[in-house]
Protein backbone atom coordinates (compact mmCIF):
# COMPACT_ATOMS: atom_id res chain seq x y z
CA UNK A 1 0.00 0.00 0.00
CA UNK A 2 1.16 3.62 -0.71
CA UNK A 3 2.23 6.32 1.42
CA UNK A 4 -0.87 8.06 0.23
CA UNK A 5 -3.07 5.40 0.70
CA UNK A 6 -1.82 5.01 4.20
CA UNK A 7 -2.16 9.01 4.77
CA UNK A 8 -5.66 9.86 2.86
CA UNK A 9 -6.55 13.70 2.50
CA UNK A 10 -9.03 15.45 5.18
CA UNK A 11 -11.40 17.79 3.98
CA UNK A 12 -9.61 21.04 4.86
CA UNK A 13 -6.97 19.36 1.70
CA UNK A 14 -10.11 19.05 -0.03
CA UNK A 15 -10.82 22.31 0.18
CA UNK A 16 -7.46 23.98 -0.55
CA UNK A 17 -7.31 21.64 -3.57
CA UNK A 18 -10.29 22.99 -4.99
CA UNK A 19 -9.16 26.79 -4.50
CA UNK A 20 -6.32 26.32 -6.49
CA UNK A 21 -8.38 24.64 -9.63
CA UNK A 22 -10.08 28.16 -9.21
CA UNK A 23 -7.24 29.80 -9.32
CA UNK A 24 -5.64 27.83 -12.43
CA UNK A 25 -8.86 28.03 -14.68
CA UNK A 26 -9.13 31.51 -13.86
CA UNK A 27 -5.04 32.07 -15.03
CA UNK A 28 -6.37 29.96 -18.14
CA UNK A 29 -9.09 32.32 -18.88
CA UNK A 30 -6.88 35.06 -19.83
CA UNK A 31 -5.97 33.55 -23.05
CA UNK A 32 -8.85 31.85 -23.71
CA UNK A 33 -12.51 33.74 -24.51
CA UNK A 34 -14.34 31.05 -22.21
CA UNK A 35 -15.87 32.42 -19.15
CA UNK A 36 -14.60 30.41 -15.76
CA UNK A 37 -17.14 30.26 -13.02
CA UNK A 38 -16.28 31.77 -9.35
CA UNK A 39 -17.98 29.34 -8.02
CA UNK A 40 -18.55 25.06 -8.52
CA UNK A 41 -21.96 24.06 -6.87
CA UNK A 42 -20.39 20.71 -5.37
CA UNK A 43 -22.59 17.80 -6.40
CA UNK A 44 -22.83 13.97 -4.21
CA UNK A 45 -20.11 12.64 -6.51
CA UNK A 46 -16.73 13.98 -7.04
CA UNK A 47 -13.54 12.53 -8.06
CA UNK A 48 -9.86 12.94 -6.16
CA UNK A 49 -6.63 13.44 -7.89
CA UNK A 50 -3.48 13.70 -6.89
CA UNK A 51 -2.37 16.76 -4.72
CA UNK A 52 -0.80 18.38 -8.12
CA UNK A 53 -4.53 17.71 -9.76
CA UNK A 54 -7.71 20.09 -9.62
CA UNK A 55 -10.99 19.11 -8.05
CA UNK A 56 -13.34 18.72 -11.25
CA UNK A 57 -16.97 18.95 -10.19
CA UNK A 58 -19.93 19.04 -12.55
CA UNK A 59 -22.69 21.78 -12.28
CA UNK A 60 -26.05 21.59 -13.45
CA UNK A 61 -26.57 25.51 -12.85
CA UNK A 62 -25.47 27.81 -15.11
CA UNK A 63 -23.22 30.72 -14.56
CA UNK A 64 -23.67 33.20 -16.04
CA UNK A 65 -27.39 34.58 -17.27
CA UNK A 66 -27.45 32.52 -20.23
CA UNK A 67 -28.15 28.23 -20.82
CA UNK A 68 -25.19 28.71 -23.31
CA UNK A 69 -22.62 30.02 -21.10
CA UNK A 70 -23.29 27.35 -18.23
CA UNK A 71 -22.60 24.58 -20.72
CA UNK A 72 -19.68 26.16 -21.78
CA UNK A 73 -18.44 26.29 -18.36
CA UNK A 74 -19.03 22.64 -17.40
CA UNK A 75 -17.11 21.69 -20.29
CA UNK A 76 -13.48 22.03 -19.07
CA UNK A 77 -14.63 19.65 -16.06
CA UNK A 78 -15.35 16.91 -18.06
CA UNK A 79 -12.42 17.05 -20.19
CA UNK A 80 -10.56 16.90 -16.94
CA UNK A 81 -12.36 13.84 -15.95
CA UNK A 82 -12.34 12.18 -19.18
CA UNK A 83 -9.14 13.30 -19.62
CA UNK A 84 -9.39 14.00 -23.38
CA UNK A 85 -7.82 17.37 -23.12
CA UNK A 86 -5.78 17.27 -19.88
CA UNK A 87 -2.64 15.05 -19.10
CA UNK A 88 -3.98 12.14 -17.10
CA UNK A 89 -3.84 12.02 -13.76
CA UNK A 90 -2.56 9.50 -10.98
CA UNK A 91 -5.71 8.70 -8.69
CA UNK A 92 -5.69 8.45 -5.13
CA UNK A 93 -7.20 4.27 -4.24
CA UNK A 94 -8.02 3.54 -1.00
CA UNK A 95 -7.73 -0.04 0.00
CA UNK A 96 -10.98 -0.97 1.98
CA UNK A 97 -8.88 -2.43 4.79
CA UNK A 98 -7.39 1.35 4.94
CA UNK A 99 -11.03 2.80 4.44
CA UNK A 100 -12.32 0.99 6.92
CA UNK A 101 -9.61 1.47 9.60
CA UNK A 102 -9.62 5.13 8.92
CA UNK A 103 -13.20 5.26 9.26
CA UNK A 104 -13.06 3.00 12.67
CA UNK A 105 -10.03 5.86 14.35
CA UNK A 106 -12.66 8.85 13.31
CA UNK A 107 -15.66 6.80 15.18
CA UNK A 108 -13.86 5.61 18.24
CA UNK A 109 -12.32 9.08 18.50
CA UNK A 110 -15.41 11.23 18.24
CA UNK A 111 -17.94 8.20 20.05
CA UNK A 112 -15.39 6.84 22.67
CA UNK A 113 -17.87 6.78 25.94
CA UNK A 114 -21.66 7.52 25.95
CA UNK A 115 -24.85 6.06 26.87
CA UNK A 116 -27.30 4.00 24.46
CA UNK A 117 -30.82 3.32 25.58
CA UNK A 118 -32.71 0.29 24.00
CA UNK A 119 -34.27 -2.81 23.54
CA UNK A 120 -32.18 -5.73 23.62
CA UNK A 121 -33.17 -8.46 20.77
CA UNK A 122 -31.35 -11.28 19.28
CA UNK A 123 -29.40 -11.93 22.72
CA UNK A 124 -26.92 -14.81 22.06
CA UNK A 125 -24.43 -15.86 25.10
CA UNK A 126 -21.45 -17.25 23.20
CA UNK A 127 -19.29 -20.43 24.56
CA UNK A 128 -16.77 -17.85 24.84
CA UNK A 129 -18.20 -15.94 27.77
CA UNK A 130 -19.04 -13.11 25.51
CA UNK A 131 -22.49 -11.88 24.88
CA UNK A 132 -23.58 -10.52 21.67
CA UNK A 133 -27.79 -9.20 20.70
CA UNK A 134 -28.85 -6.07 18.92
CA UNK A 135 -30.26 -2.77 21.00
CA UNK A 136 -32.94 -0.98 18.86
CA UNK A 137 -36.00 1.37 19.26
CA UNK A 138 -38.25 1.89 16.95
CA UNK A 139 -36.28 3.93 13.85
CA UNK A 140 -32.71 1.84 14.27
CA UNK A 141 -30.76 -0.52 15.72
CA UNK A 142 -27.50 -1.16 16.51
CA UNK A 143 -25.14 -4.61 17.21
CA UNK A 144 -23.40 -4.65 20.54
CA UNK A 145 -21.18 -6.79 22.33
CA UNK A 146 -20.46 -7.64 26.01
CA UNK A 147 -17.04 -9.10 26.36
CA UNK A 148 -16.51 -12.15 29.26
CA UNK A 149 -14.87 -9.64 31.57
CA UNK A 150 -17.88 -7.01 31.29
CA UNK A 151 -20.55 -9.85 30.98
CA UNK A 152 -19.55 -10.99 34.12
CA UNK A 153 -19.50 -7.98 36.01
CA UNK A 154 -23.25 -8.04 35.34
CA UNK A 155 -25.80 -7.96 38.03
CA UNK A 156 -28.80 -9.58 35.84
CA UNK A 157 -29.01 -11.62 32.94
CA UNK A 158 -29.99 -10.05 29.43
CA UNK A 159 -32.58 -11.32 27.74
CA UNK A 160 -34.89 -9.89 24.48
CA UNK A 161 -37.45 -7.55 25.07
CA UNK A 162 -35.44 -5.95 28.24
CA UNK A 163 -35.14 -2.37 28.02
CA UNK A 164 -31.86 -1.46 29.06
CA UNK A 165 -28.88 1.39 29.57
CA UNK A 166 -25.34 0.59 27.78
CA UNK A 167 -22.34 2.56 28.39
CA UNK A 168 -19.39 1.99 26.10
CA UNK A 169 -17.80 3.24 23.12
CA UNK A 170 -18.70 3.29 18.92
CA UNK A 171 -16.24 1.56 16.72
CA UNK A 172 -16.20 -0.60 13.85
CA UNK A 173 -16.01 -4.49 13.13
CA UNK A 174 -13.43 -4.58 10.03
CA UNK A 175 -14.52 -8.53 8.92
CA UNK A 176 -17.78 -6.86 8.00
CA UNK A 177 -17.33 -3.32 8.09
CA UNK A 178 -20.42 -2.81 10.38
CA UNK A 179 -20.98 -0.51 13.22
CA UNK A 180 -21.25 -2.01 16.57
CA UNK A 181 -21.18 -0.65 20.33
CA UNK A 182 -18.42 -2.51 22.55
CA UNK A 183 -19.94 -1.80 25.80
CA UNK A 184 -18.49 -1.68 29.41
CA UNK A 185 -21.22 -1.72 31.89
CA UNK A 186 -25.26 -2.10 31.43
CA UNK A 187 -28.17 -1.68 33.78
CA UNK A 188 -31.67 -2.65 32.63
CA UNK A 189 -33.81 0.91 32.00
CA UNK A 190 -35.41 1.99 35.31
CA UNK A 191 -32.85 0.26 37.94
CA UNK A 192 -31.08 2.72 38.59
CA UNK A 193 -33.60 5.34 39.29
CA UNK A 194 -34.96 2.95 41.60
CA UNK A 195 -31.99 2.54 43.23
CA UNK A 196 -31.08 6.09 43.41
CA UNK A 197 -34.84 6.80 44.81
CA UNK A 198 -34.43 3.47 47.10
CA UNK A 199 -31.23 5.33 48.77
CA UNK A 200 -32.32 8.83 48.91
CA UNK A 201 -35.60 8.08 50.75
CA UNK A 202 -33.28 5.76 53.32
CA UNK A 203 -31.13 8.94 53.77
CA UNK A 204 -34.38 10.97 54.39
CA UNK A 205 -36.26 8.54 57.02
CA UNK A 206 -32.51 7.82 58.57
CA UNK A 207 -31.83 11.41 59.59
CA UNK A 208 -35.75 11.37 60.81
CA UNK A 209 -34.88 8.17 63.19
CA UNK A 210 -37.37 6.48 61.67
CA UNK A 211 -34.64 3.51 62.21
CA UNK A 212 -33.92 3.79 65.58
CA UNK A 213 -33.89 0.47 67.38
CA UNK A 214 -34.77 2.66 70.28
CA UNK A 215 -38.39 3.76 68.91
CA UNK A 216 -38.95 -0.42 68.08
CA UNK A 217 -41.57 -2.01 70.39
CA UNK A 218 -41.25 -5.82 71.36
CA UNK A 219 -43.45 -8.42 70.03
CA UNK A 220 -45.98 -9.88 72.63
CA UNK A 221 -44.59 -13.36 74.64
CA UNK A 222 -48.11 -14.68 74.50
CA UNK A 223 -50.13 -13.25 71.40
CA UNK A 224 -53.58 -14.27 71.16
CA UNK A 225 -53.85 -13.11 67.47
CA UNK A 226 -52.40 -11.76 64.68
CA UNK A 227 -53.10 -9.94 62.09
CA UNK A 228 -51.67 -10.95 58.63
CA UNK A 229 -51.65 -8.67 55.55
CA UNK A 230 -50.99 -10.45 52.12
CA UNK A 231 -52.39 -11.88 49.09
CA UNK A 232 -54.42 -15.02 49.56
CA UNK A 233 -53.67 -16.32 46.23
CA UNK A 234 -49.87 -17.08 47.11
CA UNK A 235 -47.99 -19.48 49.04
CA UNK A 236 -47.10 -16.74 51.77
CA UNK A 237 -50.15 -17.29 53.28
CA UNK A 238 -50.30 -21.39 53.92
CA UNK A 239 -46.47 -21.06 54.90
CA UNK A 240 -47.93 -18.97 57.43
CA UNK A 241 -50.70 -21.16 58.83
CA UNK A 242 -48.52 -24.12 58.34
CA UNK A 243 -45.67 -23.07 60.41
CA UNK A 244 -48.32 -21.26 63.16
CA UNK A 245 -50.20 -24.65 63.32
CA UNK A 246 -47.46 -26.60 63.96
CA UNK A 247 -45.78 -24.53 66.67
CA UNK A 248 -49.03 -22.78 68.62
CA UNK A 249 -52.22 -24.31 67.59
CA UNK A 250 -54.02 -21.99 69.74
CA UNK A 251 -52.95 -18.64 67.88
CA UNK A 252 -55.62 -17.47 65.67
CA UNK A 253 -54.67 -15.44 62.39
CA UNK A 254 -56.51 -12.32 61.09
CA UNK A 255 -56.12 -12.35 57.39
CA UNK A 256 -56.56 -8.64 55.59
CA UNK A 257 -56.08 -9.51 51.77
CA UNK A 258 -54.41 -6.87 50.02
CA UNK A 259 -51.94 -6.07 46.31
CA UNK A 260 -48.58 -6.75 47.23
CA UNK A 261 -47.33 -5.98 43.69
CA UNK A 262 -48.00 -2.87 41.42
CA UNK A 263 -48.77 0.24 41.34
CA UNK A 264 -51.60 -0.11 44.05
CA UNK A 265 -49.64 -2.00 46.55
CA UNK A 266 -48.97 0.46 48.78
CA UNK A 267 -51.99 1.94 49.47
CA UNK A 268 -53.39 -1.44 50.11
CA UNK A 269 -51.11 -2.64 52.02
CA UNK A 270 -51.30 1.54 54.14
CA UNK A 271 -55.15 0.34 54.01
CA UNK A 272 -54.32 -3.41 56.07
CA UNK A 273 -52.16 -1.16 58.66
CA UNK A 274 -54.53 1.17 59.58
CA UNK A 275 -57.74 -1.79 59.66
CA UNK A 276 -55.86 -3.68 62.25
CA UNK A 277 -54.87 0.09 64.25
CA UNK A 278 -58.61 0.82 63.64
CA UNK A 279 -59.53 -2.42 65.46
CA UNK A 280 -56.32 -3.17 67.57
CA UNK A 281 -59.02 -4.82 70.07
CA UNK A 282 -58.33 -7.95 67.77
CA UNK A 283 -54.61 -8.32 67.24
CA UNK A 284 -51.67 -7.99 69.20
CA UNK A 285 -49.16 -7.69 66.29
CA UNK A 286 -48.83 -7.18 62.17
CA UNK A 287 -47.26 -8.98 59.92
CA UNK A 288 -47.22 -7.68 56.34
CA UNK A 289 -45.57 -11.04 54.07
CA UNK A 290 -44.75 -11.42 50.54
CA UNK A 291 -42.54 -13.46 48.60
CA UNK A 292 -39.15 -12.66 46.81
CA UNK A 293 -38.96 -10.42 43.90
CA UNK A 294 -36.54 -8.10 41.69
CA UNK A 295 -36.22 -4.81 42.70
CA UNK A 296 -39.24 -3.91 40.66
CA UNK A 297 -41.74 -6.58 41.87
CA UNK A 298 -40.73 -5.08 45.79
CA UNK A 299 -40.70 -1.59 44.58
CA UNK A 300 -44.07 -1.13 46.34
CA UNK A 301 -42.49 -1.48 49.93
CA UNK A 302 -39.97 1.02 49.59
CA UNK A 303 -43.24 3.88 49.29
CA UNK A 304 -42.77 6.77 52.12
CA UNK A 305 -46.49 6.54 52.97
CA UNK A 306 -45.95 3.03 53.65
CA UNK A 307 -43.21 3.59 56.10
CA UNK A 308 -44.76 6.26 57.62
CA UNK A 309 -47.84 4.28 58.18
CA UNK A 310 -45.32 1.57 59.81
CA UNK A 311 -43.66 4.41 62.18
CA UNK A 312 -46.83 5.59 63.06
CA UNK A 313 -48.49 1.77 63.97
CA UNK A 314 -49.56 1.70 67.81
CA UNK A 315 -49.33 -2.26 66.70
CA UNK A 316 -45.98 -3.78 66.93
CA UNK A 317 -45.19 -4.41 62.49
CA UNK A 318 -43.38 -7.57 61.64
CA UNK A 319 -41.38 -7.06 57.85
CA UNK A 320 -41.51 -10.82 56.20
CA UNK A 321 -40.99 -9.46 52.28
CA UNK A 322 -39.25 -11.53 50.26
CA UNK A 323 -35.87 -13.13 50.69
CA UNK A 324 -33.20 -13.29 53.24
CA UNK A 325 -30.79 -10.97 50.68
CA UNK A 326 -33.85 -8.69 49.92
CA UNK A 327 -34.30 -5.12 51.71
CA UNK A 328 -36.86 -2.72 51.51
CA UNK A 329 -37.43 0.33 53.19
CA UNK A 330 -40.25 -0.95 55.27
CA UNK A 331 -37.89 -3.90 56.46
CA UNK A 332 -35.95 -0.71 57.67
CA UNK A 333 -39.14 0.82 59.50
CA UNK A 334 -40.26 -2.26 61.08
CA UNK A 335 -40.20 -3.10 64.64
CA UNK A 336 -39.09 -6.66 63.67
CA UNK A 337 -37.83 -7.90 60.28
CA UNK A 338 -38.08 -11.51 59.24
CA UNK A 339 -35.87 -13.16 56.46
CA UNK A 340 -39.23 -14.94 55.19
CA UNK A 341 -42.36 -15.06 55.86
CA UNK A 342 -42.11 -18.16 57.19
CA UNK A 343 -39.41 -17.37 59.70
CA UNK A 344 -41.77 -14.43 61.12
CA UNK A 345 -44.38 -17.52 61.64
CA UNK A 346 -41.53 -18.95 64.03
CA UNK A 347 -40.42 -15.20 65.56
CA UNK A 348 -44.49 -15.04 66.66
CA UNK A 349 -44.74 -18.46 68.59
CA UNK A 350 -40.98 -18.86 69.49
CA UNK A 351 -41.63 -17.63 73.29
CA UNK A 352 -44.77 -20.18 73.74
CA UNK A 353 -42.82 -22.64 72.58
CA UNK A 354 -39.60 -21.95 74.91
CA UNK A 355 -41.96 -22.72 77.45
CA UNK A 356 -43.49 -25.89 76.32
CA UNK A 357 -39.54 -27.22 75.87
CA UNK A 358 -38.74 -26.32 79.09
CA UNK A 359 -41.57 -28.06 80.85
CA UNK A 360 -40.24 -30.80 78.64
CA UNK A 361 -36.84 -30.42 79.91
CA UNK A 362 -37.40 -30.19 83.85
CA UNK A 363 -39.86 -33.46 83.13
CA UNK A 364 -36.40 -34.61 82.12
CA UNK A 365 -34.38 -33.42 84.79
CA UNK A 366 -36.99 -34.95 87.49
CA UNK A 367 -36.67 -38.41 86.12
CA UNK A 368 -32.99 -38.45 85.99
CA UNK A 369 -32.30 -37.54 89.09
CA UNK A 370 -34.54 -40.12 90.18
CA UNK A 371 -32.87 -42.53 88.85
CA UNK A 372 -29.47 -41.67 89.74
CA UNK A 373 -30.21 -41.20 93.49
CA UNK A 374 -31.69 -45.41 93.22
CA UNK A 375 -28.25 -46.03 91.36
CA UNK A 376 -26.50 -44.29 93.79
CA UNK A 377 -28.32 -46.26 96.54
CA UNK A 378 -27.64 -49.36 95.34
CA UNK A 379 -24.03 -49.10 94.55
CA UNK A 380 -23.77 -48.00 98.23
CA UNK A 381 -26.01 -51.43 99.84
CA UNK A 382 -23.89 -53.36 97.52
CA UNK A 383 -20.83 -51.64 99.18
CA UNK A 384 -22.20 -52.40 103.10
CA UNK A 385 -21.04 -56.02 104.66
CA UNK A 386 -23.04 -57.73 106.77
CA UNK A 387 -21.65 -56.57 110.50
CA UNK A 388 -22.00 -53.11 109.34
CA UNK A 389 -25.93 -53.54 108.69
CA UNK A 390 -26.33 -55.47 111.81
CA UNK A 391 -24.47 -52.14 113.57
CA UNK A 392 -26.15 -49.58 111.70
CA UNK A 393 -29.29 -51.04 110.12
CA UNK A 394 -31.53 -49.23 112.24
CA UNK A 395 -29.65 -45.69 112.42
CA UNK A 396 -29.62 -46.23 107.75
CA UNK A 397 -33.38 -46.95 108.03
CA UNK A 398 -34.22 -43.66 109.89
CA UNK A 399 -31.25 -41.48 107.79
CA UNK A 400 -32.72 -43.20 104.65
CA UNK A 401 -36.63 -42.57 105.52
CA UNK A 402 -35.59 -38.43 106.75
CA UNK A 403 -33.53 -38.29 103.30
CA UNK A 404 -36.18 -39.41 101.08
CA UNK A 405 -38.80 -37.33 103.18
CA UNK A 406 -36.18 -33.74 102.04
CA UNK A 407 -36.08 -35.50 98.59
CA UNK A 408 -39.94 -35.38 98.65
CA UNK A 409 -40.21 -31.82 99.70
CA UNK A 410 -37.44 -30.64 97.74
CA UNK A 411 -38.45 -32.42 94.61
CA UNK A 412 -42.44 -31.01 95.41
CA UNK A 413 -40.75 -27.57 95.91
CA UNK A 414 -38.96 -27.30 92.72
CA UNK A 415 -42.01 -28.24 90.86
CA UNK A 416 -44.16 -25.68 92.38
CA UNK A 417 -40.89 -23.44 91.63
CA UNK A 418 -39.99 -23.88 88.40
CA UNK A 419 -43.97 -24.04 87.57
CA UNK A 420 -45.06 -20.62 89.73
CA UNK A 421 -43.62 -18.03 86.82
CA UNK A 422 -45.19 -20.15 83.85
CA UNK A 423 -48.64 -20.08 86.42
CA UNK A 424 -48.05 -16.66 86.83
CA UNK A 425 -47.70 -16.03 83.00
CA UNK A 426 -50.89 -18.21 82.18
CA UNK A 427 -52.92 -16.66 84.79
CA UNK A 428 -52.03 -13.06 83.53
CA UNK A 429 -52.82 -14.20 79.78
CA UNK A 430 -56.10 -15.93 80.82
CA UNK A 431 -56.82 -12.86 82.56
CA UNK A 432 -56.63 -11.14 79.50
CA UNK A 433 -57.94 -13.40 76.92
CA UNK A 434 -61.34 -13.87 79.53
CA UNK A 435 -61.38 -10.25 79.14
CA UNK A 436 -61.42 -10.92 75.17
CA UNK A 437 -64.42 -13.35 75.57
CA UNK A 438 -62.53 -16.48 74.75
CA UNK A 439 -63.19 -17.93 77.78
CA UNK A 440 -63.14 -21.36 76.92
CA UNK A 441 -59.84 -21.46 75.43
CA UNK A 442 -58.24 -19.92 78.43
CA UNK A 443 -60.38 -22.97 80.20
CA UNK A 444 -59.12 -25.63 78.21
CA UNK A 445 -55.18 -24.27 78.47
CA UNK A 446 -55.28 -23.59 82.27
CA UNK A 447 -56.89 -27.57 82.47
CA UNK A 448 -54.08 -28.94 79.96
CA UNK A 449 -51.19 -27.14 82.16
CA UNK A 450 -53.03 -28.72 85.44
CA UNK A 451 -53.67 -32.04 84.02
CA UNK A 452 -49.47 -31.88 83.26
CA UNK A 453 -48.90 -30.68 87.06
CA UNK A 454 -50.84 -33.11 88.48
CA UNK A 455 -49.67 -36.01 86.38
CA UNK A 456 -45.68 -34.88 87.14
CA UNK A 457 -46.05 -35.11 90.49
CA UNK A 458 -48.09 -38.21 90.32
CA UNK A 459 -44.92 -39.45 88.54
CA UNK A 460 -42.74 -38.42 91.15
CA UNK A 461 -44.53 -39.65 94.37
CA UNK A 462 -45.17 -43.09 91.94
CA UNK A 463 -40.91 -43.46 91.97
CA UNK A 464 -40.52 -42.15 95.66
CA UNK A 465 -42.99 -44.98 96.70
CA UNK A 466 -41.86 -47.32 94.74
CA UNK A 467 -38.31 -46.47 96.32
CA UNK A 468 -39.35 -46.77 99.51
CA UNK A 469 -41.36 -49.88 99.17
CA UNK A 470 -37.86 -51.78 97.99
CA UNK A 471 -36.24 -50.44 100.63
CA UNK A 472 -38.39 -51.56 103.33
CA UNK A 473 -38.11 -54.57 101.66
CA UNK A 474 -34.09 -54.97 101.95
CA UNK A 475 -34.94 -54.34 105.49
CA UNK A 476 -37.02 -56.80 105.85
CA UNK A 477 -34.41 -59.17 104.43
CA UNK A 478 -31.46 -58.06 106.77
CA UNK A 479 -34.15 -57.98 110.09
CA UNK A 480 -34.41 -62.03 108.96
CA UNK A 481 -30.83 -62.16 109.02
CA UNK A 482 -30.22 -60.09 112.11
CA UNK A 483 -28.93 -62.03 115.04
CA UNK A 484 -31.52 -59.95 116.92
CA UNK A 485 -34.00 -61.48 115.02
CA UNK A 486 -32.58 -64.86 116.44
CA UNK A 487 -32.74 -64.15 120.57
CA UNK A 488 -36.15 -62.91 119.89
CA UNK A 489 -37.33 -66.48 119.56
CA UNK A 490 -35.77 -67.51 122.83
CA UNK A 491 -32.09 -68.25 121.71
CA UNK A 492 -29.17 -66.21 124.10
CA UNK A 493 -25.56 -65.53 123.77
CA UNK A 494 -23.32 -66.88 126.08
CA UNK A 495 -20.10 -65.06 127.23
CA UNK A 496 -16.89 -66.56 129.12
CA UNK A 497 -15.93 -63.72 131.33
CA UNK A 498 -12.12 -63.56 132.35
CA UNK A 499 -10.87 -61.83 135.28
CA UNK A 500 -9.51 -58.64 133.50
CA UNK A 501 -13.39 -57.63 132.75
CA UNK A 502 -12.85 -59.34 128.97
CA UNK A 503 -15.43 -61.83 127.57
CA UNK A 504 -15.62 -64.71 125.14
CA UNK A 505 -18.35 -65.68 123.18
CA UNK A 506 -18.52 -69.71 124.03
CA UNK A 507 -19.48 -72.25 121.43
CA UNK A 508 -19.43 -75.13 123.30
CA UNK A 509 -19.15 -76.28 126.74
CA UNK A 510 -15.64 -78.04 126.67
CA UNK A 511 -14.35 -74.39 126.73
CA UNK A 512 -15.64 -73.46 129.99
CA UNK A 513 -14.81 -74.91 133.59
CA UNK A 514 -17.12 -75.08 136.83
CA UNK A 515 -16.50 -72.24 138.99
CA UNK A 516 -16.30 -69.40 136.54
CA UNK A 517 -18.45 -66.73 135.85
CA UNK A 518 -20.79 -66.36 132.38
CA UNK A 519 -22.86 -63.82 130.81
CA UNK A 520 -26.23 -64.40 128.69
CA UNK A 521 -27.62 -61.93 126.53
CA UNK A 522 -31.07 -61.93 126.13
CA UNK A 523 -33.83 -60.40 123.75
CA UNK A 524 -34.18 -58.56 126.51
CA UNK A 525 -31.39 -57.87 129.09
CA UNK A 526 -28.67 -60.31 130.44
CA UNK A 527 -28.12 -62.66 132.96
CA UNK A 528 -24.75 -63.43 135.02
CA UNK A 529 -24.14 -66.96 136.45
CA UNK A 530 -21.29 -69.45 137.54
CA UNK A 531 -20.63 -72.84 136.43
CA UNK A 532 -21.58 -75.72 138.61
CA UNK A 533 -21.07 -78.03 136.63
CA UNK A 534 -19.91 -79.17 132.80
CA UNK A 535 -21.48 -81.52 130.26
CA UNK A 536 -20.64 -81.98 126.54
CA UNK A 537 -23.01 -85.27 125.88
CA UNK A 538 -26.43 -84.36 127.46
CA UNK A 539 -28.71 -81.49 127.12
CA UNK A 540 -28.67 -79.94 130.59
CA UNK A 541 -32.26 -79.31 132.39
CA UNK A 542 -34.43 -76.85 132.20
CA UNK A 543 -33.03 -73.84 134.01
CA UNK A 544 -29.72 -75.14 134.65
CA UNK A 545 -26.57 -73.77 133.14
Amino acid sequence: MSEREDNPPTLASLRARRGKVRTERRSSSKASTIPVPDTLFQSELFSLYEEDSALAVASVEPVSGSEESGKIAIEPARRRISGVSEPAMERHIWSVRALVMNARQQIETTYSDLWVEGEISNCRPAPSGHIYFTLKDGEAQLPVVLFRRQAGLLRFRPADGLAVLVRGRVSVYESRGQLQLIGETMEPRGAGALQLAFEQLKARLLSEGLFDAARKRQLPSFPKCIGIVTSLSGAVIRDIVTVVRRRHARLNLLIYPATMQGASSPESVVGGIRWFNANSSLVDAIVIARGGGSMEDLAGFNDEALARAIAASALPVVSAIGHETDFTIADFVADLRAPTPSAAAELITSAQHRIEDQVAALGARVLRAGRFHLMHARQRYARLSAEAVLNRLRDAVSRRDQRLDELRFRLDAAVQQRLRVPAQRLNVVSDRLRRQDISVRIAATGNHLLADTLRLQRVAMESIVGRRTRLERASTRLDVLSPLAVLSRGYALVYLQSGAGDSTLLRSSADATPGQTIRARLAHGTLKAKITQTDTDEVPETGKL
